[in-house]
């Protein structure tokens, strides 16, 4: 009468995928590059004692990741690649307290993002993906 797991868990990693998706692209795109702009991202992540060019890669990577991960294109590695940045944010807000709400955002919301796109990487891309593989006939390893 219900599905089964293994009936909508693909659809499950589809939503978590799009989701996340859209906040980084939310986030990168138009928080970073679009209400900051470039050089103001820079500026701060200067301000914070980063190289000024990290605000430029980090704002790109969200907007791409992104895009990437809506399409469900490369979800594994990019949902890897994000854990790094998202700890990052975590050390940042760490001495802000827990609660985001707390001035300047505290640790909870960056902690949060590093354990879905651990579970992103776990689940893979899921439904109505455009994954390479998928997409250039690469043979599927079965697993038990």
């Amino acid at each position: 009468m219900f599905p089964t797991v293994s009936q909508t868990t693909p659809y499950a990693a589809l939503l978590l995928r799009v989701s996340l998706g859209t906040l980084f692209v939310l986030h990168g795109g138009l928080l970073k590059l679009g209400t900051f702009g470039l050089a103001g991202t820079m500026a701060y992540f200067g301000q914070l004692g980063y190289p000024p060019v990290f605000g430029a890669i980090i704002a790109y990577a969200e907007l791409l990741g992104g895009i990437a991960l809506i399409l469900g294109v490369w979800t594994r590695l990019v949902s890897l690649l994000f854990i790094p940045i998202m700890i990052g944010a975590t050390l940042q807000h760490l001495p802000n307290g827990r609660m985001f709400a707390s001035p300047r955002g505290g640790f909870e919301f960056p902690v949060l993002w590093t354990v879905l796109m651990l579970v992103q990487a776990g689940l893979g891309a899921g439904a109505l993906a455009l994954d390479p593989g998928r997409l250039f006939g690469a043979r599927r390893v079965a697993t038990a």
